[in-house]
């Protein structure tokens, strides 16, 4: 066991980041599970693909606040290690604190997902709840070891899930559209579908976008594994960057066939949570051939559920390099070069949350599901906003560095801003949730109790004789960081401080 010792270097080529990037965000069963949500908000209708268009932006714009900052300081922690050098530790120490609840939530989704269609796969309909438990732990158990064995294991793996997967939705995709233009659809695609000015309203579109912006989620994931990348300072932002683009021409691309095939009644209609899958059968005119689509689900559970233990084991080692968390999870493994033991706690904890609340109660499952939208935004958000306050003495250097380090960022964190408050609002309604605390909906009470235990956590953490990292003082880029003159600042050295 080496404390502070460094991640294997190298060892994630540009084309493997993305992969990672794209895998993250289990594109398949994203869509699955809530094109047909999109689909129903009223005044949106056909007009999904313009709504999954419009909410990429704020996710493109914020890739590139990664980039810019990935390229100051390639530290695992992202968020955590960025917003603690714009910022100051306290706000740093709560986004780190976002990303690994937000991680831990969804893997019981994810888990969850992967074990029902693993029986689906092989034809059983209706497994018992403590089968599908089961076989979702195990499925955590595999993709944890994978992690902990190497980062080159992890990305082979995503390598050959996510083909799985793209092949799946493409053929779906390509035959769904060709049986439209035979003549055998229920609608035929036209161009205002992919304008988002073709909406209803300015409120069928925000209530679109609240939904379909967190299907997004899940590209950072290449970010954190920056230390571990080829030309760490410049390869894993590019990824970003190209990941968020990979996933909206998935997504547009797919939507359209789902919408031009199915209609809007059907996809709207649809209560399973799974509307490729009950398109799947009869785009492909077989029972059998629909169970490609169980294929492309499950093999989207099972490679996000890889990567999000990417994220939270190495946030948990930025964090407790910088002595804001247990040195313990600092250690590194000296044959694979991989935090195992923050990877093995993570990995642990996710199991007892899935299984803790599947025997409480899975409506308090779904109703956390329901939160994570606050996490993501608060942490996307805050990285865009980062971005912009540390390059803040630079942006007037460069043209191209004001709008693409500067407004570009800002604007992200914004538009994530306003998801946030919204989302409140919405999931403070007493039928958000599953019940209903002091008057607020249960989903927005788990959110935000979250937020304010990491908050609590922060507190005791600096209580108990852990100060150094909390006297840290934010800093900011010198006037000449985006400027011809590249910027490169190794990944643990300190810039001059800056009040």
């Amino acid at each position: 066991m080496q404390e502070n010792a460094p991640l294997k270097r190298n060892a994630i080529g540009y084309a493997s980041s993305v992969v990672i990037g794209v895998a993250s965000t289990a594109p398949g069963y994203s869509l699955a599970a809530v094109l047909g949500l999109i689909v129903a908000v009223a005044g949106v209708g056909v007009h999904a693909p313009g709504v999954l268009i419009v909410s990429f932006v704020p996710m493109l714009l914020v890739a590139l606040g990664y980039k810019y900052l990935n390229k100051a300081d390639p530290d695992a922690g992202t968020t955590f290690a960025w917003a603690t050098r714009a910022f100051g530790p306290m706000t740093g120490w709560l986004g780190g604190w976002a990303i690994i609840v937000a991680d831990l939530i969804v893997m019981a989704n994810l888990a969850q997902i992967a074990g029902l269609y693993s029986f689906l796969l092989f034809g059983v309909e209706a497994p018992s709840t403590l089968a599908v438990t089961a076989v979702g732990v195990v499925w955590i158990a595999i993709m944890t070891a994978v992690c902990v064995i190497g980062v080159e294991v992890n990305a082979r793996t995503q390598r050959w899930l996510l083909a799985a997967e793209i092949v799946t939705l493409a053929a779906f995709a390509v035959v769904a559209l060709v049986r439209v233009g035979l003549g055998d659809g229920a609608l035929t695609p036209q161009l205002d579908w992919f304008s988002p000015f073709a909406v209803g309203s300015v409120g069928a579109l925000t209530s679109g976008l609240l939904v379909a912006v967190f299907i997004y989620w899940g590209w950072d994931s290449l970010v954190c594994v920056n230390e571990e990348t080829e030309d760490a300072e410049t390869v894993p932002g590019k990824a970003a960057v190209m990941s968020v683009l990979i996933l909206v021409g998935i997504y547009v691309i797919v939507a359209t066939a789902a919408i031009a095939f199915g209609g809007v009644e059907r996809l709207a209609g649809d209560s399973s949570g799974d509307v490729l899958g009950l398109l799947a059968g009869d785009v492909f005119g077989s029972a059998v051939l629909g169970k490609v689509m169980i294929v492309a689900v499950l093999t989207s559970a099972a490679a996000s559920t890889q990567t999000t233990i990417l994220p939270t084991s190495r946030t948990a080692l930025s964090m407790a390099r910088a002595k804001a968390a247990p040195a313990a999870l600092a250690a590194v493994h000296p044959r694979y070069l991989t935090p195992h033991v923050a990877t093995w706690i993570m990995g642990g904890l996710s199991i007892a949350w899935y299984v803790g609340l599947t025997a409480v109660s899975t409506n308090i499952l779904f109703d956390s599901i329901a939160a994570l939208g606050l996490m993501i935004a608060f942490y996307y958000g805050l990285t865009g906003f980062a971005c912009t306050w540390y390059y803040r003495r630079a942006l007037t250097k460069s043209v191209s560095g004001f709008f693409l380090a500067g407004v570009a960022p800002f604007v992200g964190g914004a538009i994530l801003a306003f998801v946030f408050v919204r989302s409140c609002f919405d999931l403070g309604r007493a039928d958000a949730g599953s019940t209903t605390y002091f008057g607020l909906g249960s989903p927005l009470v788990i959110g935000i109790g979250f937020l304010l235990l990491g908050v609590v956590l922060m507190g005791i953490w600096r209580a108990a004789g852990h100060a150094e990292f909390f006297r840290r003082r934010p800093e900011a880029a010198a006037p000449d960081a985006l400027g011809s003159t590249p910027l490169r600042v190794g990944a643990h050295e300190e810039l001059p401080a800056v009040v």
